[in-house]
């Protein structure tokens, strides 16, 4: 569990926090009075009395041997407080972790243990029982912390983790959901790794609306190349996308920094050049050998760049002849197809105009033309057009649609 160390710097500070109470209400001396008054019978102060001073004198091998004796002298729940705080400190001292656990198991029984303390006592159970190999009452103990405190969001993470060890991965990927929403609801930044844990956990227990909105989040508050490259990969993973959507999914990372590798470039540009696309497939390459994740003397890059070469002869200067039969045609399906070619030229400003023709004469996926028609004017620079034709992105489409607005609003 993540927060031992936290949970165990928590106990000492219960301790000295309260302790000295619990001391002074077995004292029989003159002394200030005490922060709260513990009613003790005598049977009980004189079986306590032994065990508090050697506790006091911090000779460990006194009190453990007193501690039989003030264990079966208090009987009420003042006592059991008082005792409860004697062992906790005995079995600090001494190092001692069984003592520890059965001094807090001993506080959280009585109800002379003050409320706000409870959640501290939980945490430090959850601890030492974690500590001991004891999963089931760890994880008991940090359910009862996470009720007691349910706007900790450490709490929440700490229980995820032994949610974890258990084999209770969705439970965890909500916990730590939660968290994450504390930290935002608050106004305080949430740390990449718990999106990322998140969002490991969520992909490995195949949750996958629940991996969509990680990512989602993830890239949208760190939109690093390889949290891109990560979200995105995680996305297709989960999700069943056809070849249109892939081509998508990959100019997004493409545009958001994301590829890198050999295998990721290669992948692009041949899906690229298979599609009709052998610009654009140039490009991506030209990009992996300024990136040193290409050799562009090496097979199969040397064969791919040549078969790029050979098709993109005449394929450009066709364009304009396409574009004028487009907008000349009855239907949009033409003024799709063109307006994908000079997008893979990088010719935005062309292509967002056909998309927009496409829509007009229709015949054609709107989802697709509007997400297309998105990303090419994310990539001109249009803003506002940009972001009012992603929102109009509807149903499997809306998901890269949503990863390209996040890309979008990365852009200032």
């Amino acid at each position: 569990m993540k927060s031992i160390s936290k949970f165990a710097l928590g106990m000492t500070f219960f301790l000295v926090g309260v302790s000295p109470a619990a001391m002074a209400a077995v004292q029989q001396q003159q002394a200030p009075a005490p922060a709260r008054e513990y009613k003790l019978s005598k049977e009980e102060r004189n079986g306590l009395a032994p065990l508090q001073a050697a506790v006091n004198a911090k000779d460990t091998a006194a009190a453990t041997a007193a501690l039989p004796a003030a264990q079966a002298a208090a009987k009420g729940a003042d006592a059991q407080y008082v005792l409860g705080q004697l062992m906790l400190k005995l079995g600090i001292d001494s190092n001692n972790e069984a003592i520890q656990r059965q001094a807090i198991d001993r506080l959280l029984a009585t109800a002379s243990t003050p409320q706000k303390d409870l959640s501290t006592l939980y945490l430090n159970q959850a601890a030492l029982a974690d500590r001991a190999g004891d999963r089931k009452t760890a994880e008991n103990a940090l359910t009862k912390a996470a009720q007691i405190s349910p706007n900790d969001p450490d709490v929440l993470l700490s229980l995820a983790e032994l949610k974890v060890d258990g084999k209770k991965g969705a439970e965890a990927v909500d916990l730590i959901s939660r968290a994450i929403d504390m930290r935002k609801a608050a106004g305080q930044p949430v740390p990449d790794t718990w999106y990322k844990r998140a969002l490991s956990l969520a992909f490995q227990n195949k949750m996958a609306p629940q991996s969509v909105a990680l990512g989602k989040a993830l890239v949208a508050a760190y939109p690093t190349p390889t949290n891109w490259r990560d979200a995105l990969l995680i996305y297709r993973d989960s999700s069943t996308l056809d070849a249109q959507a892939q081509l998508d999914l990959f100019r997004l990372m493409r545009a958001a920094k994301g590829l890198t590798g050999e295998r990721d470039y290669f992948r692009f540009a041949d899906q690229l050049k298979s599609g009709g696309f052998p610009g654009e497939s140039k490009a991506v390459l030209d990009e992996g050998v300024a990136a040193r994740h290409v050799d562009a003397a090496k097979s199969p890059f040397k064969e791919l760049i040549a078969a790029n070469t050979v098709q993109m002869k005449g394929d450009r200067e066709s364009l304009g002849g396409l574009e004028t039969k487009a907008l000349a045609s009855g239907t949009g399906q033409m003024a799709l197809s063109t307006a994908d070619a000079y997008y893979g030229y990088g010719d935005y400003a062309k292509a967002a105009a056909l998309y927009r023709a496409a829509l007009q004469k229709g015949g054609v996926d709107a989802n697709l033309v509007n997400t297309r028609l998105g990303a090419a004017l994310a990539q001109s620079g249009q803003k506002v057009e940009a972001e009012a034709a992603l929102k109009a992105v509807q149903g499997p489409r809306a998901d890269i649609a949503a990863f390209w607005m996040a890309w979008l609003n990365q852009r200032g």
